[in-house]
């Protein structure tokens, strides 16, 4: 099969809507929540980083305004017949921001490097569809050249697959498949990312990053559309204090902001109309429960924690902004899932019942009055977060539960999530693809981001055979297989799925809510 794209025809249509290329075009002034910890693509983790790099960084695809994917550094691709070999062509006017071509090696070079277990990239995994990708991440495979990614010639790239993937277009947005500067990273070493050596391909290139502050950026001239860029930087701001951001918005200092306190939503509604953004999100807020120590080891208490949690006051109630309650693991309208959604058996018994089983389970794994369960809840600096943990310590208190609470910033909270130094911890997924595969990956053994520690033979089969299978409806009935076995044995705590909370000045325009929340600043305008 062949597919070539067409020129962009959609985002030159886009470009005519919101007027891109008029003049006057200004800097967008953005509250960005978290601090970014690196401008390097191989070593983010964060939404908040994801907004930066995917200015400044693309990929062979990237993002229309409505976060699908669209031809970025590739101008068309073939598919071979068995639907393993992608054979890409790259722009002929694709370059670094210091005027080098981007070439098919740099993205070997990226690929190998980020699946290189010697650089220890946290996202790795979301690659393995690729040949050999998994054994070269886990040191089963030395040889990097055995990596199913290679050159055919400067601009011609050759991508093969272990088996069919229905979502690996979509994977290609990602920041883990943008392609790096061989010439930049192989001078400057690890320095290549200090601000007065990185080159980057997006439409912007960061000019100054000062660590607990912001990121600036400024309009890349060297990438092939920057004459349709309506916005000339970003002022990207680092501010995990919501409720100040919010109040810098009011002050016109900031043009977007990426959350706020849903208290205060009724409000905006009343005093702001149509500036608040509350949208469905493919995301999955959750805690998790440190599987690999007493006595979140036991599945009993794991359990009663999960039945105790009251979740169809959370969304209307605690953060009154709707969000819908979680008894499963994949948020709903995901691709290639089709049929009813999985749940646990029990959500629809009535809480009071729910509480009563609750302390039974505590009760059968040697908690009760005489001896109180106490549990250490982390949760990141966010006044939401702390808002939904002192509701949930509420919520449990009737079990005989006694909570502490600590709060830390967002990269101290994660840090130690690695570590698995917590006891229960908020957590959150935001949708990297359109695949169930990316979310129910989270729990599998040995995978990074698998926090807690669960682990299960019989799960861990049931992903693998559904990633080997080339029948989509087989798959995805494997896949739910693994949902309801995860969740019957409360691998993690689902508690809502998300909706994006944004508010946007009037001035922006070209600001599509959709269900993955990105908002590539290429595709925004500002008036004066």
């Amino acid at each position: 099969m062949v597919f070539a794209f067409r020129s962009f025809a959609a985002a030159l249509a886009l470009s005519t809507v919101v007027g891109i290329g008029a003049a006057g075009a200004v800097q967008l002034n953005l509250h960005n929540g978290g601090d970014v910890a690196s401008l390097d693509p191989q070593r983010l983790s964060g939404d908040w980083e994801n907004r930066v790099s995917g200015d400044i960084f693309e990929g062979l695809m990237t993002e229309d305004a409505k976060a699908e994917p669209v031809p970025g550094q590739a101008e068309s691709y073939t598919l071979s017949d068995d639907k393993l070999v992608y054979t890409f062509k790259l722009r002929e006017d694709a370059k670094w921001s210091d005027g080098e071509p981007v070439t098919a090696d740099d993205f070997v070079f990226a690929f190998k490097r980020l699946l290189d277990p010697a650089n220890a990239a946290e996202y790795a995994y979301l690659q393995y569809a690729i040949k050999n990708a998994e054994k070269i991440n886990k040191g089963e495979i030395t040889d990097l050249d055995q990596l199913g990614v290679k050159a055919i010639d400067d601009k011609t790239l050759e991508i093969t697959l272990e088996q069919p993937t229905p979502y690996f277009l979509g994977s290609l947005t990602h920041y883990t498949a943008y392609p790096l500067p061989r010439h930049v990273v192989e001078e400057k070493g690890g320095d290549w990312v200090q601000i007065d050596n990185i080159v980057t391909n997006g439409p912007y290139r960061p000019i100054e990053w000062i660590p607990g502050s912001h990121v600036l950026t400024e309009r890349n001239p060297e990438w092939y559309d920057t004459e349709s860029l309506a916005i000339d930087g970003v002022k990207f701001f680092t501010l995990e204090d919501n409720a100040a951001a919010l109040r810098r918005y009011r002050a016109g200092e900031f043009d977007i902001i990426t959350a706020f306190p849903t208290d205060q939503y009724a409000w905006l509604e009343e005093n702001m109309p149509g500036q608040a953004h509350v949208a469905p999100f493919a995301g999955l807020y959750y805690y998790v429960l440190n599987s690999t120590k007493p006595p979140f080891d036991d599945a009993k208490v794991r359990q009663a924690l999960s039945m105790g949690v009251y979740r169809e006051v959370i969304g209307p109630d605690v953060l009154g902004t709707g969000e819908l309650p979680a008894y499963g693991w994949v948020p709903p309208g995901m691709a290639n899932y089709d049929g009813p959604d999985i749940k646990v058996d029990w959500s629809e018994l009535p809480y009071q019942e729910k509480i009563e089983q609750a302390k039974a389970l505590l009760a059968e794994a040697g908690y009760g009055p005489d001896k109180p369960l106490n549990v250490t809840l982390r949760y990141n600096t966010d006044d939401n977060h702390k808002r939904v943990a002192v509701a949930i310590a509420a919520m449990w208190k009737p079990l005989g539960v006694n909570v502490e609470l600590l709060n830390t910033e967002v990269k101290v909270h994660y840090a130690d999530l690695r570590q698995g130094d917590f006891e229960v911890a908020r957590a959150g997924w935001l949708a990297d693809y359109n695949d169930p595969d990316n979310f129910l990956n989270l729990l599998k053994s040995g995978v990074e981001m698998n926090y807690g520690g669960w682990s299960n033979p019989e799960y861990d089969r049931l992903l693998n055979e559904a990633a080997a299978s080339v029948d989509m409806e087989a798959r995805a009935d494997l896949l739910k297989q693994a949902e309801k076995l995860a969740m019957d044995e409360t691998a993690a705590i689902p508690i809502y799925f998300y909706a994006s909370r944004s508010v946007v000045s009037p001035k922006i325009s070209g600001y599509e809510d959709n269900a993955f929340d990105i908002h590539r600043t290429r595709w925004l305008t500002k008036a004066e």
